[in-house]
C-alpha cells in the first residue's frame, strides 16, 4: 500500500509544527523520518493517524484522498501505529488488549475472544512473535509488550505501520529482534515508518529517508550516507559526531554510595541494595532501560526521596538525611532529567536562572537584596561561554530551545567549584550540535578532577562519556564494567543478567577467533 502526504500543514496557535510536508512512502518501503525531538516528526505521524487535523494539505493512500476524524478512520484505512508509549492495559490479557476497540461478541453481548487468540497465534507463528495471547501485559518484558502493539496494529489488516521511537525503551538485543521483525513485515508486502533521532539504526534498516527540521522537509537521503551528512542535515551545519577525550586518571574515591535502598511509601523497593563509588577525574555511567531505578538514585543522593536505607557519602561525609539545600551546598551540582519541571523557572530570566542556587550568596546578593548589575554580568559571560543562543540574557528562560534551555542549566551548575557533578540525561531533547558541545564540557569537568555521575538511557552516550559504566535492572545493580564494553555486553545486563553471567553467556556464544570489541561492533 502506497502513502502519500502532500503539503501537510499543522498549526497550534502561531506555532507551526509542520511547515507544507511532502512525503511518500511507497509500498513494502521502510520510510525513516529522521529528525530531533521537537522536529515535527511525531506531530506529523499524530496527523496520519488521525489524532490531529491537519490545518492544511492531503493525505493520500493508493493515490486516493482520504480524511480522517480519528485514528478508527485511520485504522479502517489499513494505518497502523505504535506510540512510543504503549497504549496498552497491563491488567488486560495480550487477547483483550487486542480485541480492545474492535470488540467481537456473541449472542448476548458476551465478548468472544477465541478468534482474537487464533489470529495471536497466527500472527506470532508467522513472524516468531512468541506471544501467548493468555499472558497479563504486566507480566510482560517491555520488547515483547512492543510486539503486542505491532499485533494489534496486524490484527486490524494494518498494510501500512507506523513506528514512533520505538526502541526508547528497548535493550540493544530487544531493539536488534525489533529490526528482524521489521524486514519480515517489509517481505511480507507491508509499508513502514519508522521515526527515530537515532543515526545508527536509520541507517540500518532504513530503504530511504526522510529529514525534518523545525517542522519542514530538509532533505533526502540513502542509508548509505554517513552519519555526518545525516547529522548535518538535521542541525543545518557541520558537526563532529566523536568525542575526542583522554583516559581518565582517576584520584581519590570521594563518592561513595554503600547498601543504598529506596523505597516508595508502599514499602516497595525502587532501589535495591545498590553499591558503587566514583572517583576524582573520572565519569562513571548508570545505564539501563527507562524506569529501572536511574531517576530513584540521583534523587536518593539529592535528598528528594523520604525512605531512603544505607549511606551516600562525599568527602566521608554523609548525604542521607541532609536536605537538598545542605547537598547542593556541600558541593554537589546536579543536572535533573527534566529541565523544563525541575530544572528552570521558565517564567523568570536567563540571568535570573543562572543564580537559582547562589542568589543567596556573595556578590549575587548582600543583606538580602538581590545585585542586578552583577547578576547581568555574570550571565552575559555565561552565556558567552556556553554559547546560549538568545537575543538577551534577559530573556525568559521558556523562550529557549530545548539545547539552550540545557545548556542554561549545565552552566549554572557549572559555576561553582564541585565535589561532585550529576547529570541526568543530559542530552534529552537536544539537537546533535548541543550534544556535541554539552559533552565536551562535561568531560571537562571530569578532566577538571570531579567525580561525575552521568545517567543515560542512550547507550551511544554512555559509551561515549563514560570510564566505568554501571548497569542497573528492576532497582538493582548488575554490576559495574569497563567504558569500552561491548553493546552485546551492556545489552544482557540492561536485560537482567549479572555481569559475570553476561560475560559467560557472550563467551559461549562467541565464534572461535572472535574477539568481544568485534562483537559488539557488529551489534
Amino acid at each position: 500500500m502506497k502513502l502519500e502526504l502532500r503539503g501537510i500543514t499543522k498549526s497550534f496557535g502561531s506555532l507551526v509544527a509542520n511547515d507544507h510536508i511532502d512525503l511518500v512512502v511507497e509500498s513494502g518501503q521502510i520510510h525513516s523520518l529522521l529528525g530531533e525531538n521537537g522536529a515535527g516528526k511525531s506531530t506529523l505521524m499524530n496527523v496520519l493517524y488521525g489524532l490531529y487535523s491537519p490545518s492544511s494539505g492531503q493525505i493520500l493512500v493508493d493515490d486516493v484522498p482520504v480524511t480522517f476524524s480519528g485514528p478508527a478512520d485511520a485504522m479502517a484505512a489499513g494505518i497502523g501505529m505504535v506510540h512510543q508509549h504503549f497504549m496498552l492495559v497491563p491488567v488486560f490479557t495480550v487477547a483483550e488488549n487486542v480485541a480492545l476497540g474492535a470488540e467481537s461478541t456473541s449472542f448476548g453481548g458476551v465478548l468472544n475472544l477465541a478468534e482474537t487468540r487464533r489470529k495471536i497465534r497466527e500472527i506470532s507463528t508467522q513472524f516468531g512473535f512468541d506471544v501467548d495471547p493468555d499472558a497479563l501485559v504486566e507480566d510482560l518484558p517491555v520488547g515483547i509488550q512492543q510486539r503486542v502493539e505491532i499485533i494489534k496494529a496486524l490484527v486490524r489488516n494494518s498494510k501500512i505501520l507506523i513506528l514512533d521511537e520505538p526502541t526508547a525503551v528497548l535493550t540493544p538485543q530487544e531493539t536488534d529482534e525489533l529490526m528482524d521483525i521489521m524486514r519480515q513485515l517489509k517481505a511480507g508486502g507491508t509499508s513502514i515508518v519508522f521515526i527515530s533521532h537515532k543515526l545508527r539504526e536509520v541507517k540500518a534498516i532504513s530503504d530511504t529517508i526522510t529529514v525534518i527540521r523545525r517542522g519542514k522537509v530538509v532533505g533526502s537521503a540513502s542509508p548509505d550516507a554517513s552519519t555526518t551528512e545525516l547529522a548535518e542535515l538535521m542541525v543545518g551545519r557541520a558537526v563532529n559526531l566523536t568525542l575526542n577525550k583522554a583516559d581518565a586518571t582517576p584520584g581519590a574515591e570521594t563518592f561513595k554510595i554503600k547498601n543504598l535502598t529506596v523505597m516508595n511509601d508502599a514499602g516497595q523497593r525502587l532501589l535495591d541494595d545498590v553499591t558503587l563509588s566514583v572517583s576524582q577525574g573520572e565519569i562513571l555511567a548508570v545505564a539501563g532501560v527507562q524506569g529501572n531505578g536511574q531517576s530513584e538514585l540521583t534523587e536518593a543522593v539529592l535528598g528528594l526521596h523520604k525512605h531512603v536505607l544505607g549511606s551516600i557519602t562525599l568527602d566521608g561525609r554523609e548525604l542521607v538525611g541532609k536536605s537538598v539545600r545542605q547537598v547542593l551546598d556541600s558541593g554537589v551540582g546536579f543536572v535533573p532529567e527534566d529541565r523544563q519541571d525541575d530544572g528552570l523557572v521558565g517564567e523568570l530570566s536567563i540571568a535570573e536562572n543562572l543564580i537559582l542556587d547562589l542568589y543567596k550568596r556573595a556578590p549575587y546578593s548582600r543583606a538580602g537584596t538581590l545585585n542586578r548589575a552583577v547578576i547581568a554580568e555574570n550571565a552575559v559571560k555565561k552565556v558567552a561561554e556556553f554559547d546560549v543562543r538568545a537575543q538577551s540574557s534577559q530573556d525568559a528562560a521558556d523562550t529557549l530551545s530545548g539545547g539552550n534551555q540545557q545548556k542554561v542549566v549545565l552552566a549554572r551548575e557549572l559555576s561553582r567549584p564541585l565535589k561532585l557533578f550529576i547529570a541526568s540525561q543530559p542530552t534529552r531533547g537536544v539537537d546533535v550540535g548541543s550534544i556535541e558541545f554539552l559533552h565536551k564540557r562535561i568531560v571537562a569537568e571530569r578532566d577538571s578532577g570531579t567525580p561525575v555521575l552521568i545517567v543515560s538511557t542512550e547507550l551511544d552516550e554512555v559509551l561515549e562519556l563514560a570510564d566505568r559504566i554501571a548497569v542497573l535492572f528492576a532497582g538493582r545493580l548488575m554490576g559495574i564494567v569497563p567504558g569500552k564494553s561491548s553493546r552485546a555486553l551492556l545489552g544482557l545486563m540492561m536485560a537482567g543478567l549479572p555481569a559475570a553471567e553476561a560475560q559467560e553467556h557472550m563467551q559461549s556464544q562467541r565464534e572461535p577467533g572472535t574477539t568481544e570489541e568485534e562483537e559488539g561492533g557488529q551489534s
